[in-house]
């Protein structure tokens, strides 16, 4: 189950966010993630309660105000190559949305299949 986290300063088009996450969410399914596995949540930052460095680390272009971070916690076991298959389809989304690719940081947290808990304390997948 992953569990999205869009991160973003206020102001930003409720519209350009849902396809974003739409983007997000076919990057996951393509990957073997269940269409149904869709846990989403956006934080909208007052402007200035987001600090990022505008270039770090080699960014061909400076960030805008239209950076976007997007953390997708998941259980172990994607490999390097689908990480980058999601990122890289996230980001070419990003683009058609008239996003610069520089302004999506992506994060992947990995946790253990025995630590999702859906619902009632139940364990799914022990």
């Amino acid at each position: 189950m992953p569990l999205i986290t869009l991160t973003t300063t206020k102001g930003a088009p409720l519209t350009t966010i849902g396809e974003l996450l739409d983007a997000v969410h076919c990057a996951l399914v393509s990957v073997g993630v269940p269409s149904a596995d869709r846990f989403h949540r956006v934080f909208q930052l007052e402007p200035g309660a987001l600090h990022i460095d505008p270039t770090y680390p080699d960014l061909t272009q400076a960030r805008s105000g239209s950076f976007v971070l997007i953390e997708i916690t998941l259980s172990v076991g994607r490999t390097l190559m689908q990480k980058r298959q999601i990122a890289e389809s996230i980001v070419a989304a990003a683009g058609k949305l008239g996003m610069s690719g520089e302004d999506v940081m992506i994060v992947f947290n990995e946790t253990r299949w025995e630590n999702w808990s859906f619902g009632g304390g139940r364990f799914f997948y022990t």
